[in-house]
């Protein structure tokens, strides 16, 4: 099979202070989401501003950090992958997310510090680590 690439990098604003959670393993997970805007002018000389929210999870070591370090309009630069998650409310119905899996962080208010993943593996969504919405 030949070989994809999932990689995404982000630069903007939390629209929340990071909310972290332990899964029944007792391994952090940190969620939180990012802003990002583009501005141009159309061709007719309008100035326009598009607005992008990614919602990001951060596992291990780095969600400890996001939780430390970050609040609501932190600029943050991540790095990572886009992972779809499906499940089922309590009525049955699914809902679906398209998350930033960050491998990769440098805060970027008052210093630059890059913080990356590591070695630490990824573990794979099950019922019990399912993140609630946000």
């Amino acid at each position: 099979m030949a070989r994809g690439l999932n990689k995404v990098m982000v630069i903007g604003h939390l629209g929340h202070d990071p909310g972290m959670r332990f899964t029944a393993s007792g391994r952090p997970v940190a969620a939180f989401s990012v802003v990002t805007s583009r501005r141009w002018t159309d061709n007719d000389g309008e100035r326009q501003e598009e607005t992008e929210w990614f919602h990001v999870v951060a596992w291990g070591g780095l969600a400890e950090l996001c939780k430390k370090r970050l609040h609501k309009g932190s600029r943050v630069y991540v790095e990572g992958r886009l992972q779809t998650r499906c499940w089922e409310g309590p009525d049955g119905q699914r809902f679906f997310r398209t998350e930033l899996v960050a491998q990769e962080m440098v805060f970027l208010d008052n210093f630059e510090e890059t913080v990356e993943l590591g070695e630490e593996p990824e573990p794979a969504y099950d019922n019990e680590e399912l993140l609630p919405a946000y």
